[in-house]
């Protein structure tokens, strides 16, 4: 995952939080988090992108919408990642701030 912008750990992250998530869905989700409206020319690229990496799977719903879903290096990279962070970050330290 060290090879991933930002924002494309943030539409991983979106996209194991959902089950099948369409895009728009995704979308939605990043906009409350980001509290501004993400543009549809950067949600795809971006989510073409895992795609590419093999870290999400993009299949077909009907004619206008793709769902999404993480792989299985998908949810490897998400809990390595999550591993890594509590090296640093605990509950205590969280606590205390």
């Amino acid at each position: 995952m060290f090879d991933l912008t930002g924002f494309q750990r943030d539409l991983l992250y979106a996209v194991a939080g959902q089950e099948a998530p369409h895009g728009l869905a995704i979308k939605e989700v990043l906009d409350d988090y980001y509290e501004a409206e993400i543009h549809h020319g950067r949600l795809y690229p971006n989510l073409d992108t895992l795609v590419e990496k093999g870290l999400v799977e993009k299949s077909e719903k009907d004619r206008r919408t793709n769902e999404y879903r993480l792989t299985s290096r998908g949810r490897r990279e998400i809990a390595d990642r999550r591993e890594w962070e509590a090296q640093f970050v605990d509950e205590e330290t969280l606590e205390a701030a």
